[in-house]
């Protein structure tokens, strides 16, 4: 590995997790690294858009070129192109916001965020990162994973959201085994206080989840019956139907949303 590269994108990371500004001497000491090493850094992504430097002070925040990387990266992404008219179709079955996840690390990225088709203001969420243990997507995924990828999960760092969020990986291993038999996962307040969510893995043509598809909203609407089974049906369906564009086998996806 190239180590200077390897710095720049610590750098770019510290910024998006725990800025939005920090200063030469913070990410120095975060890093490990000379203060003149950092602040050459910082300028060469600076000169590339990729930092902003705040001129009433000495911080430095991400920069606006981020953005179209970003955006290329959804425009460019099979799961989300291919799930847009379908989040649209499951948002007005169900009357509830839908997301679409894919794994990356420990964590989901929302790629795709389809809003409930009436209700209050709602806040875009494509972007969003959250603890693959805390959310139902993260659970659909994990769930119909390879079981090493499984294993290496579950004994890694389980974080805890709520009072609701489960960490006991024995407890975790349960649930996924369940979830791999149900064809669904279900989430009741364990990333945010109030909201529920049933999600469905979507596969791909070699029968692994590559993402996972799944309705979020007040707790109240989606997981008290009968309202949960008949919403778990309505994702499970278009989970399904997402896998076949992907090019899962009828005979693969049959045994995960029989």
């Amino acid at each position: 590995m190239v180590q200077s590269v390897q710095r720049a994108i610590r750098i770019l990371r510290e910024l998006a997790t725990d800025g939005p500004r920090l200063g030469v001497t913070e990410l120095a000491e975060r890093l490990g690294v000379a203060k003149p090493t950092v602040h050459a850094l910082l300028r060469t992504l600076e000169s590339e858009g990729l930092v902003s430097h705040d001129p009433e002070g000495s911080k430095y925040r991400l920069g606006p070129d981020l953005v179209a990387f970003g955006n290329s990266y959804l425009d460019t992404h099979e799961l989300r192109s291919r799930s847009l008219t379908w989040a649209d179709q499951l948002a007005a079955r169900t009357r509830q916001a839908v997301w679409v996840a894919i794994l990356t690390g420990e964590r989901i990225l929302v790629v795709h965020h389809a809003f409930r088709p009436e209700g209050a203001v709602q806040i875009l969420e494509v972007g969003a990162s959250i603890p693959w243990n805390t959310t139902a997507l993260g659970k659909a995924i994990v769930a119909c994973s390879d079981p090493a990828r499984r294993k290496e999960l579950l004994a890694g760092e389980l974080p805890v959201l709520t009072g609701a969020s489960v960490s006991d990986p024995e407890e975790l291993g349960r649930q996924l085994d369940e979830i791999a038999r149900a064809g669904y996962a279900v989430e009741d307040q364990e990333s945010t206080i109030g909201d529920g969510s049933i999600a469905a893995p979507v596969l791909d043509r070699s029968g692994q989840a590559v993402g996972a598809i799944g309705i979020v909203g007040a707790v109240e609407h989606l997981l008290a019956e009968p309202a949960r089974r008949e919403l778990a049906v309505a994702v499970r369906e278009v989970a399904r139907n997402l896998s076949r564009e992907l090019g899962a086998r009828r005979g693969g996806a049959a045994q995960v949303y029989a």
